[in-house]
């Protein structure tokens, strides 16, 4: 029987088990954070209303669609890395940073809360860097740069429409 370590049989990708478990529970805080802030956007795009609504829904929409392609390639890489990825609101409640709305705000609101949300997601990926870094993760570092990247653009497009 082969030996086993977190989730099966060892692995060789020349990442120790230590680092990928570090790894993976800082991707699993992005991917709660995505995910939070995926079902925030969501629901702004549903109760948005006013003068910017076709503005404002539409852009909401290619945010959600693309924070939707995010949490799954989020998710696979913590999987690749041989950790099961937490998948409940439960989890995702415990491990976000986002910060969830009860309320339906005016559209300038949402926005400055969405602006929050990006730069909250863009400080969580930050924070996992080193780790990949230092470990020799190419493959999270390439992920983490491509999520900065995309969430800080998408703070400063939604920060220009208050201006």
């Amino acid at each position: 029987m082969a030996k086993k370590e977190i989730n099966g049989p060892v692995m060789d990708i020349g990442i120790g088990e230590k680092e990928r478990k570090a790894i993976a529970e800082g991707l699993s805080h992005l991917l709660a954070d995505s995910y939070t802030l995926y079902l925030k956007t969501h629901n702004y795009h549903w109760n948005v209303t006013g003068p910017m609504f076709n503005t404002l829904h539409l852009m909401f929409e290619a945010q959600y669609t693309e924070l939707a392609l995010a949490v799954d390639l989020i998710a696979e890489r913590i999987r690749a890395l041989g950790i099961y990825a937490p998948g409940s609101y439960k989890a995702f409640g415990k491990l976000s940073s986002v910060e969830e709305s009860e309320k339906v705000p005016g559209a300038e609101d949402m926005i400055a809360d969405l602006v929050k949300g990006q730069e909250t997601v863009v400080r969580t990926a930050r924070k996992i860097f080193p780790l990949a870094d230092k470990a020799g993760d190419e493959a999270t570092a390439d992920l983490l740069t491509q999520r900065i990247q995309l969430h800080e653009k998408t703070a400063w497009m939604l920060r220009s429409m208050l201006e």
